[in-house]
């Protein structure tokens, strides 16, 4: 993959970021669920004129354009139901991506049942693609549209019905108060990780970067 060093640093499995989404087994509802993915190599500017995560960029191995993070996200509908990879407006590939432990262990129990499926879905995935990403918008980012604790509360209400959806499948028993405690864990973890997310987005770091890594 050619892009320039000077410009952008690579990310790939070895950064925190990334490291976390293969390890967290609870990301794995992202990935079978709902087709939340992660490109298995990321580029980020060295330029800190904008804030953290809007300097995240996506390279395409088969056309090596590179894609604004944007072009993935709630906004433009494209977030989500990307089982198969992140389609490449560009080229109409599939960028590879990281594949959540969890995730892979429940693919490799179950692929006696869909193995013989894999293609005709994949096909049928494919085909539907380009009309998803018609008139993108790649100047409005989610973070934008809505507050962060909008999003930290939003997520810490999707972990707690998560975690008591995988609790009943192992049986477990709850109580009012379990449910309770539950419920207000995940609401301040959602208000801490909502907080995270608007440092990362709003605030510019440091001085810009010019080094290869």
């Amino acid at each position: 993959m050619n892009y320039d060093k000077t410009k952008y640093r690579k990310i790939d499995w070895k950064h925190f970021m990334m490291f976390h989404w293969i390890i967290n087994p609870g990301l794995m509802i992202n990935e079978l669920i709902f087709g939340q993915r992660v490109p298995k190599v990321m580029l980020m500017e060295r330029s800190t004129k904008k804030a953290w995560a809007e300097r995240f960029k996506v390279p395409c191995p088969h056309c090596n354009n590179i894609h604004d993070n944007r072009t993935w996200n709630l906004t433009n509908k494209t977030m989500f139901k990307n089982w198969f990879g992140l389609y490449c407006p560009a080229c109409s590939g599939v960028i590879p991506c990281l594949m959540n432990i969890g995730t892979f262990v429940v693919l490799a129990v179950t692929s006696p049942i869909w193995y013989w499926f894999r293609k005709p879905l994949y096909n049928k995935w494919l085909a539907k693609q380009p009309g998803r990403y018609k008139n993108l918008d790649l100047e409005t980012s989610d973070f934008q549209k809505h507050t962060w604790w909008q999003q930290g509360l939003g997520w810490g209400m999707f972990m707690f019905v998560a975690t008591i959806l995988l609790d009943k499948i192992w049986s477990e028993e709850y109580t009012m108060q379990k449910l309770l405690f539950h419920f207000v864990w995940w609401m301040i973890g959602g208000l801490i990780f909502g907080f995270i997310l608007r440092t990362m987005t709003h605030k510019p770091t440091g001085k810009q970067r010019t080094n290869n890594i």
